[in-house]
């Protein structure tokens, strides 16, 4: 059998919390797990709005769930592998796990 590469790291949630009445944000907090990295590839993608090639993985990160993922995985915004922060583009739940397909890098806010 092949043997799977392995992922450790955090992953970021949105919890929207009310700032001030009638003021909502989005704050950003990480959970790390363990899992496999299932699939690795990478490309660049180029389009007539773009002045650089953007690089896109198709990478799937398959981790055991917790209560709190299963819960919250509708909130995720981004998982932290290979030096960067990568935008979960599918979650799909095959219980006791979660694989997640990442698209782009994700710019977006970050745990502080």
């Amino acid at each position: 059998s092949i043997a799977m590469a392995k992922f450790y790291g955090p992953v970021g949630y949105a919890e929207r919390s009310e700032i001030r009445p009638g003021v909502w944000e989005d704050t950003v907090i990480e959970r790390t797990y363990y899992g496999d990295i299932q699939k690795d590839t990478a490309k660049w993608r180029e389009g007539s709005d773009r002045v650089l090639p953007e690089l896109s993985v198709a990478n799937t990160i398959s981790i055991v769930a917790d209560a709190y993922v299963n819960n919250n995985f509708h909130a995720i915004r981004y998982i932290h592998w290979a030096g960067s922060n990568w935008s979960v583009s599918e979650v799909q739940v095959e219980r006791p796990r979660l694989i997640f397909r990442l698209g782009g890098v994700y710019n977006g806010p970050t745990a502080e």
